[in-house]
């Protein structure tokens, strides 16, 4: 489809690249709807007859699905470029809220499951990866906030979704025909912003070039980055696992709290001569979600300044110290739990929005959507290993009659020794082996320049291969031929 071509995709001479962020916005806003499934479930419980535990099943498959799709078409959406990739996270995502109206029209529970989990979590895969790797092309000389634009969008999402959510409910009624009726209005109101992007993405053209080189003149330390490693020897490097690691046990450490935030509060301080009504609670959730949207920008745009490895030295390192706190003076006072906490959340966000901004730095802007994708899969473990910690420790520590903080004790020293698990493997990154690179440097666009056999090309190449051990030569040479 000529629309959808590549070279279709690619901005016309003076572009301005501040009519990017907005397209990522469009899709990040839409599909972070996610984030406020929890106004469903309690509606979808009483008028379908569901446990809590079956009202969960979208939302975490949907999760799963994130990471899945992300890893599996993170080439593909690359290679077909970020106008293809929009338009299939709008089909996906947007037909997945139709198929779940007609499932609780019919009283039939798995199509939701199906529509919102399955198919709508393909969307948000292929709609959470595409932007971001685009504005990082865009803004090569600050990465940080670009990519802290788009995912601060992700987790803002929830802002505008859940009192939406919540009035379309009360007006048209939390029964099966109120709660249709709603994803209805969801799809194709989604439908409609999405498409937004959808028509103002663009990839940079070659003339971006001469721009970039401008941009770049002032940072050229911090910002340039003159190598490229494609995504399937990506995977193949320390960096990569060491990178996944990372992101997995800061996630974990966030997760653990948001998840189950509103009681945690309640617990703590039940036993107290200051206990925290249900309501407040309710308040203290709000603060987290703030947090962690104002920390995906504020964190990442931080890290074009001091840099990666620092950045990510501050969220586990000083998230580790935090949980310290909450763990022994954190009944003491209120207001220092609420702060310890939006601290760690607003490090859980920032995780996500920094990352692909590391990735850039240790693997190039080729094929880094693709390589993002892939990493995203520890967000689909963390997702399910932090609450599974939190959770089942607070109920067996409540079988066993404990209360209060003791209910989170055990959780807390887990999220301690897995944030330094991740500040030490973060400490281990190092520059990727030149035998993992691609051998031509990349075109302005991100692209591999076209393949010749010209003296130069083989004379750079030579060079990286020289600088290699001679027992690393023979698996160099096999590494980065295709």
């Amino acid at each position: 489809m000529g629309f959808l071509a590549r070279e279709r995709q690619v901005a016309p001479p003076g572009w301005n690249r501040w009519l990017v962020p907005p397209a990522a916005l469009a899709i990040h806003l839409s599909i972070g709807q996610a984030y406020a499934w929890s106004v469903f479930k309690t509606p979808l419980e009483k008028s379908l007859g569901i446990t809590g535990t079956q009202s969960a099943l979208p939302f975490q498959l949907g999760i799963v699905m994130l990471g899945l799709s992300a890893a599996v078409l993170g080439t593909t959406v690359e290679r077909r470029g970020p106008r293809w990739a929009m338009l299939m996270s709008l089909i996906a995502f947007c037909s997945g809220l139709l198929i779940s109206a007609v499932g609780v029209w019919a009283g039939q529970y798995w199509v939701v499951v199906v529509g919102y989990g399955l198919v709508g979590g393909i969307g948000l895969g292929i709609g959470y990866i595409s932007p971001v790797s685009t504005l990082i092309k865009w803004f090569p000389d600050r990465p940080g906030m670009a990519t802290g634009i788009a995912i601060m969008g992700f987790g803002g999402g929830a802002l505008i979704a859940s009192p939406w959510s919540t009035s379309m409910l009360t007006a048209f009624g939390a029964t099966t025909s109120g709660i249709g009726k709603a994803f209805l209005v969801h799809g194709i109101a989604y439908a409609v912003f999405m498409s937004l992007g959808v028509l103002l993405i663009r990839l940079p053209s070659k003339e971006f070039t001469a721009e970039k080189e401008a941009l770049l003149k002032d940072k050229p330390n911090k910002a340039t980055v003159t190598h490229n490693v494609s995504a399937n020897n990506a995977i193949k490097t320390p960096q990569f696992w060491l990178l996944w690691v990372v992101l997995c046990f800061n996630v974990t450490a966030g997760i653990g709290i948001l998840e189950k935030a509103a009681p945690m509060l309640v617990d703590f301080f039940k036993e107290s001569s200051t206990p925290v009504a249900a309501t407040a609670a309710t308040g203290f959730v709000a603060l987290l979600s703030a947090a962690n949207m104002a920390g995906r920008f504020v964190w990442s745009s931080t890290s074009d300044i001091v840099g990666r490895k620092n950045i990510y030295r501050l969220y586990l390192g000083v998230g580790a110290l935090l949980y310290l706190v909450l763990l022994t003076v954190g009944s003491t006072s209120t207001p220092l739990f609420v702060i310890a906490a939006m601290v760690i959340l607003s490090f859980y966000g920032a995780g996500f929005a920094t990352v692909p901004a590391y990735l850039r730095d240790l693997f190039g802007t080729y094929q880094v959507g693709a390589i993002h994708g892939r990493l995203l899969t520890a967000w689909s473990v963390a997702g399910v290993l932090g609450p599974l910690i939190v959770n089942a420790i607070a109920d067996a520590g409540k079988k066993a009659g404990h209360v209060g903080p003791d209910l989170y004790a055990t959780s807390f020293y887990i999220m301690i020794s897995l944030l330094v698990v991740g500040f030490v493997a973060n400490e281990l990154i190092r520059p990727v082996n030149p035998k993992f690179h691609e051998p031509e440097a990349t075109a302005g666009a991100g692209e591999p320049s076209p393949r010749t056999d010209d003296g130069g090309t083989a004379a750079r190449w030579n060079e990286a291969e020289a600088a290699e051990a001679a027992e690393d030569e023979e698996e160099s040479e096999g590494v980065v031929k295709k």
